[in-house]
């Protein structure tokens, strides 16, 4: 049997969402169950042997990957939304993007203190979300032992903003 080839399921978006950027979009792998599986039992095939007491996803496509992993590990699902999603007591960060600020949340009371939480999402690009993920996590007590995207981009030195934090990813772009 030929190996799977996840490429095959990743939509390449020129110009998106402005001129000059090509986007990689991770919405043809849902519409493929074989692929959507497949990257969930990767997930479950990596992690598994680690000690991951709970599984963090950022909004929005990130739950789309850490539910059903969750539910598989039997561990945990942290949501981490974006400010004004939670209607209880929250931390929270703000953080830079290219052009703006952003700020994401998380319920106080869902971060397990002194446990180890895995952050997930679906695409990494420069880590500036990631990076508040943990920030966030590490106030509310938990430890963060590495991250996981399905798609990374390297060359956007994600991993200099999120060491001395491993990064797992089942497939990167290195160039644009």
């Amino acid at each position: 049997m030929a190996a799977f080839n996840l490429d095959d399921y990743i939509r390449k978006v020129p110009d998106f969402p402005k001129k000059g950027i090509l986007f990689y979009d991770i919405t043809s792998v849902l519409a493929a169950p074989k692929a959507f599986k497949y990257c969930i039992d990767k997930m479950v095939e990596i992690f598994k042997g680690k000690q991951i007491d709970a599984v963090a996803a950022i909004e929005a496509r990130g739950f789309l990957f850490a539910a059903p992993f969750a539910a598989v590990m039997g561990i945990p699902l942290i949501p981490i939304r974006k400010k004004g999603k939670l209607p209880g007591v929250t931390l929270s960060k703000k953080y830079d993007l290219e052009y703006a600020q952003a700020e994401i949340e998380v319920h106080s009371a869902d971060v397990p203190r002194g446990k180890r939480v895995l952050i997930t999402d679906d695409l990494i690009a420069t880590g500036g979300t990631l990076n508040a993920a943990r920030s966030l996590l590490v106030e509310g007590g938990a430890e963060v032992p590495e991250f996981f995207g399905i798609v990374g981009l390297p060359f956007l030195n994600y991993r200099q903003i999120l060491e001395p934090t491993p990064v797992t990813t089942l497939l990167t772009y290195d160039s644009e």
